[in-house]
């Protein structure tokens, strides 16, 4: 499975924002992008020229990064949102929410997408009862999520338990900290995804 190894801070420093893939360590003043505002490398304080297509560009790796998805897979959610009913760029979004490492994150059950991948990857994770080591794995409505009855105890889910009770998930999911489950109502509507996208910058770039 190809995946990013390099460092995620650089990520933040490039796209200018905050990205949220370091967990708490982006919430404290240890965040990079506190002490360096500005892009990696030798020429990250130099002025780049704004273009119509550089927009376009880094609207789509600044999403790419947030869920953490290569180039690759990327491409292809968006062909499949290209083939269904409705608005391309929300439909790309609903895909990218629905995998199973983003609802782990979202209902808190993980620090980022990242540790929630690792998580589901080590087999923690079972859905409608079966267990799923796919962090790309696509959830769908009425789909309860859980933490393996083997795993409920270890440390991390403890952690992950006590976090939980504090988090607030978004509406169309239903965290249970005290059965470590997560109850998928629907998909989301572009309306409930805080995620600060343009998506329609993603759909101009991939459509020329």
């Amino acid at each position: 499975m190809a995946r990013y190894t390099g460092a995620d801070c650089r990520l933040c420093r490039r796209e200018k924002q905050k990205l949220f893939l370091k967990g708490a360590k982006c919430e404290s003043p240890k965040c990079p992008l506190e002490r360096r505002p500005f892009p990696p490398g030798q020429h990250g304080r130099n002025r780049t020229k704004e273009s119509e297509y550089l927009l376009q560009l880094r609207e789509k790796q600044k999403t790419k990064r947030t869920y953490g998805v290569l180039e690759r897979q990327f491409r292809k959610y968006y062909e499949e949102a290209t083939r269904r009913k409705g608005k391309t760029g929300e439909t790309l979004l609903q895909i990218l929410e629905s995998r199973l490492d983003n609802v782990i994150y979202r209902a808190g059950f993980a620090k980022s997408r990242d540790h929630a991948r690792q998580l589901v990857t080590h087999g923690h994770f079972l859905v409608n009862g079966r267990k799923v080591n796919i962090p790309s794995y696509r959830v769908r409505g009425k789909d309860i999520v859980s933490v393996h009855e083997k795993s409920v105890e270890m440390t991390p889910f403890l952690v992950a338990r006590e976090d939980a009770s504090n988090a607030t998930p978004p509406a169309w999911i239903e965290s249970i900290p005290s059965k470590m489950k997560i109850l998928v109502h629907s998909l989301p509507s572009r309306q409930v995804i805080d995620t600060q996208v343009q998506e329609q910058l993603i759909v101009e770039l991939y459509s020329k």
